[in-house]
């Protein structure tokens, strides 16, 4: 059996391993940790549209994303209804709230979904039940959002509080949560709406299309854009997910700086491992040197500096790997689960695959140093 050079140099000096082990760690963990909250971020986006019971959706051609959504005149709605293959058409009002917190009297900003109380917007079970619908009826009530932050104040039935200079009352609560876009979320009836906002109803946010059973939803669509003016723009469910999770991902500073983050991370584990195979190579140069004059070609001594890379970045990956779930874990809880960051196996795997391409590279750059290396120079 052939000696195992490579794991004896690393075991050899057992700080220095250990000491190697953290720093790949460590890069895995910003890996992980960016990689998680760029997911989330993506993943919060199309949040929204996955608990919407439709499958086309009509938005301003000046809408960014849900959150920054403008208005356009209802009247197309209307003229969509008219389609053959579409059941139904709701208008969604979508704005910001001062939501005064009753216990502190602080106000924090609420992202406040409004629909008519006989559309059946969400699939959400709770916001579809009798006494819901019932709350929603009333005036002045709202539905508050039990993943909203606890800087928000009491989410109890019954508790009353100011929302932009008006009194209002909780009368039911669900669990949406509000990603990157908002600390919490309300709901409350297109009437209630009006009261809170004073903007006219005849202006809607988003408009949901709800097709018959088995329609093509692209066919719909295609004809809802030769049919409808250019002040609205048409989109499936799939197309408008993909509009707001590219529109976070790319447009944004937030998707910027994780993106940012998951490159520097790999950068840094590359410098920390090219510094420990280089000093280990530094240290044991005349060894290598020894090997060279024995008659080991200098692919032997290449594979051996592979080799120890490959079990740096495997035994580094563990601990990472190990904090990072711990990590995801804190995160959810100290967001109250509203932010939607958790592992998945591609992910495990892609960041597995992505540190031992970065400790190879760190090999690759410092293993010149023993095919260059001439015995003669070194006794």
């Amino acid at each position: 059996m052939r000696v195992p050079l490579a794991w004896l140099n690393l075991v050899h000096e057992k700080s220095r391993l250990v000491v190697a082990l953290a720093g790949v760690a460590f890069a895995v963990l910003l890996v992980f940790m960016n990689l998680g909250f760029l997911g989330a971020l993506a993943q919060s986006a199309s949040m929204f549209y996955q608990y919407m019971d439709a499958d086309v959706f009509l938005v301003s051609p000046q809408t960014l994303e849900i959150s920054s959504s403008k208005a356009f005149p209802r009247d197309r709605l209307y003229q969509a209804a008219g389609i053959k293959g579409v059941a139904r058409v709701m208008p969604l009002y979508l704005g910001y709230l001062q939501w005064r917190n009753p216990e502190t009297r602080d106000s924090r900003a609420v992202f406040m979904f409004a629909y008519n109380p006989q559309d059946r917007v969400f699939l959400l079970p709770e916001l579809n039940t009798s006494a819901t619908l019932a709350a929603l009826d009333r005036p002045d009530t709202v539905l508050f959002d039990r993943l909203s932050r606890p800087e928000y104040g009491s989410k109890d039935i019954g508790t009353k509080t100011e929302v932009d200079r008006r009194t209002v009352t909780i009368g039911g609560q669900y669990e949406l949560g509000g990603g990157f876009a908002a600390d919490a979320t309300v709901v409350s009836s297109d009437q209630n709406f009006l009261r809170l906002l004073k903007i006219p109803l005849n202006l809607v946010n988003m408009g949901l299309i709800k097709l018959e059973p088995e329609t093509d939803a692209q066919a719909i669509a295609a004809q809802l854009r030769q049919v409808l003016p250019k002040d609205v723009v048409v989109k499936t469910k799939a197309e408008i997910i993909e509009n707001d999770r590219s529109y976070w991902i790319t447009s944004t500073s937030t998707g910027f700086i994780f993106g940012m983050g998951v490159a520097v991370s790999c950068v840094v584990g590359v410098v920390i491992v090219y510094q420990i195979l280089y000093t280990d190579i530094s240290d044991h140069m005349k060894q290598y040197a020894t090997l060279k004059a024995m008659g080991y070609r200098s692919g032997y001594l290449f594979n051996v500096v592979i080799q120890e890379a490959i079990i740096l970045s495997v035994l580094g990956y563990i601990p990472g790997f190990l904090s990072s779930v711990g990590l995801y874990a804190f995160a959810a809880s100290a967001t109250n689960n509203a932010l939607p960051v958790a592992m998945d196996w591609q992910r495990a795997v892609m960041v597995f695959i992505l540190t031992i391409a970065m400790c190879v590279l760190s090999a690759l750059i410092s293993v010149r140093k023993v095919v260059t290396a001439e015995p003669v120079e070194l006794f």
